[in-house]
């Protein structure tokens, strides 16, 4: 039975109180509360984490890699109840495998209006993982943190086609930007892990309509 590490009791510590850009705070009232899983494990290659895509035909977030999670539901008991049903029900991960260490500050998505509990877990013991809603997902990758610190994957990401970049990641035939994107980079930054890197390449993320590609806002 793996305990879990020091680092990430020490990450969970430091990302409590980790600052929020204004962008995604809450608002005092309103929003769909939701949670995600931010499920670390470990192999051969050091920690890694589970992400999933999203099915492309979906109303929001189609195609885009994002933590396994979703809706609060009024059956829950909590946030981290809620992220570890969700995150079974998307990729099969068995939750009695998995302990619950801590949960970042609640972010807001405007695009979406979902106010979002950020839990971190640690995968004691791995279960084999699939896209099991297939409704919803359409691959789950576990993804090396060596993946996303390594320079010469990260990018910045334009979308709506306004001023603001944000962090991005070229990892496992996947793009990952926006809220999934912006929580990885603070926890690099958080567990020691984040490397120096010059070429930024810049990237605008588009979508296909029946008219064309569109920028993605």
């Amino acid at each position: 039975m793996n305990s879990t590490p020091l680092w990430l009791s020490a990450l969970a510590d430091a990302a409590r109180t980790m600052p929020v850009p204004e962008p995604m705070r809450p608002p005092e009232q309103g929003g769909r509360e939701s949670a995600v899983l931010i499920l670390f494990g470990e192999t051969d290659r050091g920690p890694d984490l589970l992400l999933i895509q999203r099915n492309a035909g979906l109303r929001r977030h189609a195609g885009q890699p994002a933590f396994p999670g979703g809706r609060i539901e009024p059956t829950d008991p909590s946030p981290e109840a809620a992220a570890l049903r969700e995150a079974e029900e998307e990729t099969g991960a068995v939750p009695a495998g998995i302990d619950v260490v801590g949960r970042l500050p609640e972010l807001y998505l405007s695009f979406s209006d979902f106010r979002v509990a950020p839990v971190l877990g640690w995968w004691r013991e791995p279960s084999e993982v699939r896209a099991a809603d297939t409704g919803e997902v359409a691959a789950v990758s576990r993804v090396p943190v060596a993946d996303l610190a390594d320079p010469a994957n990260r990018v910045e990401v334009r979308y709506g086609g306004g001023p603001v970049w944000g962090p991005g990641f070229r990892v496992d035939n996947m793009l990952v930007w926006g809220f999934t994107g912006a929580i990885i980079d603070n926890l690099l930054a958080l567990g020691g892990w984040e490397l120096p890197w010059r070429d930024r390449g810049l990237t605008d993320v588009f979508e296909a309509t029946p008219q064309g590609l569109r920028p993605v806002g």
